[in-house]
């Protein structure tokens, strides 16, 4: 008896089907890496070029004064200004998706190749402040949370923004409470790290009308004048007294380190116009020629002056503008208005690696992806990989057309 050996059918595929699903594995994995290039590594190559700028002595006078007092171990610090988180009214569900990745991306990435000692963010953390309720600020402020998390040891401050609270004549009692409670941010606060005095001001409190805000900034304003004059000249004016009085005034405040404060604030300090902006982050051309209008674009004469006079800063850093803005006001007393970091207000963001001392402060002007660049390599991708699937087809199609012709 014959024995007959029934073996299963197995499943034959066709070549070109072989062939089909080999490109695309290919073309799966070549975008796979564009994507991860673009949405990761392209913050790295970029960041890695940008460092804590060095304190090179100015002069041999210099060089003996540190050679002979203790040598005072830098403040590294990162300054960002107007990242503009969207609520639920502006934009679109991508648009916002895609900015806010942007800056969390360029931010972590900048926080692990820099490892900063402080970030100060100047002001409009968000968009929609001005309008949002209570339970939408809340929204907001969580992402803005997770998007800028910092490690316990890094110093993390705010300045308030007209987007967060609104312009003056919009601002509410309870739009002003919320963002001070949340980010524990009085109208005027002075504070100092690692010997470096620094003092924030809410912008919108100084037009000096008295509303229910600008008279307890002024007040607040007047302490912190006070304090700093107390530490650096022995008396609340700023003069030489000599007196019991000036004495008793000065005892109940904190002594702060003997050095000129940075003052950080959202609103830039009063100039004209924007023509003295330079740089590859300065404004167009039609922009510069405009006039500022005061207490819209940048502070009043009178408000700027009497921050002048009062704090006496030995630098002023702002945002509000979007654009990079470099200007000296009287007594030769530098400004830096630090650009909007995201996407969504300019092609070109940046953010600011200051290395400051008691004695010194320079700065790094780090410029993060351009998001032109993001969206050329996109299309390049896109492109190439059309042009190789056309050629593949063409060349399998004239292959089999050789063969079908012989």
């Amino acid at each position: 008896m014959k024995h007959i050996l029934f073996l299963p059918a197995t499943k034959h595929h066709h070549p070109s089907m072989i062939r089909l699903s080999h490109l695309l594995l290919r073309i799966l994995l070549a975008a796979s890496f564009i994507l991860i290039f673009c949405e990761f590594l392209i913050y790295y190559f970029v960041a890695i070029h940008c460092s804590w700028p060095e304190l090179i002595p100015q002069s041999n006078g210099e060089a003996q004064i540190l050679e002979e007092t203790q040598y005072v171990e830098p403040l590294h610090v990162m300054f960002l200004s107007d990242t503009h988180l969207l609520g639920t009214r502006r934009g679109h569900w991508f648009d916002k998706l895609r900015r806010e990745w942007q800056m969390k991306r360029a931010f972590q990435t900048a926080l692990t190749v820099a490892n900063p000692q402080a970030v100060f963010i100047l002001g409009d953390l968000t968009d929609e402040g001005k309008w949002a309720s209570n339970q939408e600020f809340s929204d907001t402020v969580n992402r803005f949370h997770k998007m800028f998390q910092v490690p316990e040891d890094v110093e993390f401050h705010v300045v308030v923004g007209n987007h967060d609270i609104g312009f003056h004549e919009s601002v509410t009692r309870d739009k002003l409470r919320r963002f001070q409670e949340v980010f524990e941010i009085p109208p005027v606060k002075v504070l100092t790290i690692k010997g470096v005095n620094f003092v924030l001001v809410n912008s919108m409190a100084m037009h000096g009308d008295g509303c229910f805000m600008c008279s307890p900034a002024m007040d607040q304003l007047l302490e912190a004048s006070e304090q700093l004059n107390c530490t650096r000249f022995g008396s609340p004016s700023g003069t030489k007294e000599d007196n019991q009085e000036a004495k008793n005034r000065c005892q109940k405040y904190k002594t702060l380190p003997n050095i000129a404060p940075i003052l950080l604030q959202h609103y830039p300090l009063y100039r004209s116009t924007e023509a003295v902006c330079e740089g590859p982050d300065a404004p167009s051309l039609e922009e510069q020629k405009k006039k500022n209008k005061e207490r819209y674009d940048v502070l009043s004469k009178k408000a700027s002056q009497q921050l002048l006079s009062w704090i006496r800063p030995r630098m002023i850093l702002s945002g509000h503008a979007h654009h990079g803005c470099y200007v000296l006001h009287p007594g030769g007393i530098p400004e830096l208005s630090v650009p909007s970091f995201s996407w969504r207000n300019r092609n070109n963001p940046s953010l600011i690696m200051a290395t400051i001392t008691p004695e010194r402060l320079e700065y790094n002007k780090c410029f993060i992806p351009q998001e032109s660049t993001v969206i050329s390599v996109y299309i390049s991708f896109g492109v190439l990989m059309l042009v190789w699937v056309v050629i593949l087809i063409f060349y399998k199609c004239g292959k089999r057309f050789k063969i079908h012709g012989m």
